[in-house]
């Protein structure tokens, strides 16, 4: 089952990585590692025409006139020609990340499989010992911005293991490539002058601004237009600086959380459990039901705890259909999706939170018998359920909600539970019809 709408490497990075030091010494403004590998020279598999081997050869040949070319809206964003000279200056693209952008990764990992990973007992006992350690600023930035400080603290965790690894490539470079070479050169010219707005504002320090290839840094991940909009100065040194002050690294995760609609004092979500005989056609995030709403239809909390809030206003979402959990997800699910929109992503950083805070585990059994279907098989299974007059869009491997719906009514058809829940047996009975 795919669960993942962006790249995380750099958070299961993380997990390998745990016991890294954070505040290594940063790779200069403009160059790579020694180790950093070589661009293959292939074309993308994207099949774009800005990504075949000829494209990024030519493109790679006019980088500096493309840089130069930038300079126009460089200066209406009040970015000064010495700042804009000292920066491109020397640079060169850094193709490696032609191969990165185009990659399509083999994700075989479950919901189950992913939880494991990120709320680990590693990082658990870490982000406590970080919740004491950095205590009182945790207490202040709570207190300004109304987010839970375990949230907080989870994104910290499982975005980079507090610190230990955000990767180590010039995000001047990475987002120079991006919006030179490669077919998402639109978008990445904007994170590109935002960089350059950065360094302009003398924010974070150049040595220091290093990330994933794709730009993001800090120990909370912000693309640099994301640090344009939520980023604060904390400490009251007049530099939002998100890599090496601790203060204003906490409070622009939590601006941005707020901004994006956390609501203080609410949970992001319970575990629930889901009788046999439910109507799954409901287990929708279109769907939204208050809490006393969903126990009317059967839904009771697990454990047998009751729901503080009865008025609440809550999505069901199943990951694993009727054999494994199901989840109420209240409004601060939502924020938390607009740090990184996949469901599983945002899951695992309220089961961290709530693990840091001294919560237990999930009390329902995931089913770990289930085979998880590789990417080729979620993409047949979506082109199948196209060839039945299913809209699903173009099929990509990603099984979101309307894949999940037409699975919901296939099942139906044949009499199942329909749970939504892409099942290798499922997958065998498109085949046969």
């Amino acid at each position: 089952m795919a669960i993942f709408s962006r790249p995380i490497s750099l958070l299961l990075a993380a997990t390998a990585l745990a016991g890294l030091c954070a505040g290594a010494p940063a790779q200069p403004t403009g160059t790579l590692p020694p180790s950093a590998p070589a661009w293959s020279g292939e074309s993308g598999g994207s099949g774009h025409p800005q990504m075949t081997s000829e494209a990024i050869r030519a493109a790679a040949a006019n980088f500096r006139g493309c840089l130069e070319s930038l300079w126009p809206m460089a200066a209406r964003r009040h970015i000064t020609r010495a700042t804009f000279d000292a920066s491109i200056a020397g640079l060169t693209p850094d193709l490696r990340i032609m191969d990165l952008l185009d990659s399509q990764p083999e994700f075989t990992k479950s919901f189950w499989d992913y939880l494991d990973t990120l709320v680990s007992d590693a990082r658990i006992a870490k982000g406590r010992e970080m919740l004491e350690k950095h205590r009182v600023t945790f207490e202040a930035v709570e207190r300004a911005y109304g987010v839970d400080r375990h949230i907080i603290a989870a994104i910290w965790g499982v975005e980079t293991s507090y610190g230990a690894i955000g990767g180590d490539r010039p995000v001047l470079r990475s987002t120079g490539t991006l919006a030179c070479v490669g077919r998402r050169q639109d978008y990445f010219r904007e994170e590109f002058l935002a960089t350059l707005e950065i360094l302009q504002r003398g924010d974070v320090r150049p040595d220091h601004l290093v990330g994933s290839w794709a730009g993001a840094f800090g120990a909370t991940q912000f693309m640099p237009t994301a640090f344009k909009r939520y980023a604060v100065d904390f400490d009251g040194d007049r530099r939002r600086d998100i890599v090496d002050s601790v203060p204003d690294l906490l409070a622009s995760t939590a601006n941005k959380l707020k901004t994006n609609g956390w609501v203080s004092g609410l949970s992001w979500g319970y575990e629930v459990v889901v009788p046999v005989t439910f109507n799954f056609m409901l287990a929708d995030r279109g769907r939204d039901h208050t809490i006393a709403e969903w126990e009317r239809l059967g839904i009771h909390r697990a454990g047998n705890k009751p729901f503080p809030r009865a008025q609440d206003q809550a999505y069901l979402l199943i990951p694993a259909g009727v054999q494994g959990p199901g989840f109420l997800m209240l409004q601060n699910f939502r924020a938390i999706m607009k740090y990184n929109p996949s469901e599983a992503y945002a899951l695992a950083i309220g089961h961290l939170a709530d693990r840091l805070r001294g919560g237990e585990p999930f009390v329902q059994d995931w089913p770990r018998y289930e085979r998880v279907l590789s990417r080729a098989e979620r993409l047949e299974l979506q082109q199948l359920l196209v060839r039945r007059g299913y809209d699903l869009g173009e099929p990509d491997g990603q099984l979101g909600g309307k894949t999940r719906a037409a699975i919901r009514d296939f099942q139906s058809k044949l009499g199942y539970v329909a749970d939504g829940f892409a099942s290798a047996s499922i997958l065998e009975q498109l085949r046969g019809r």
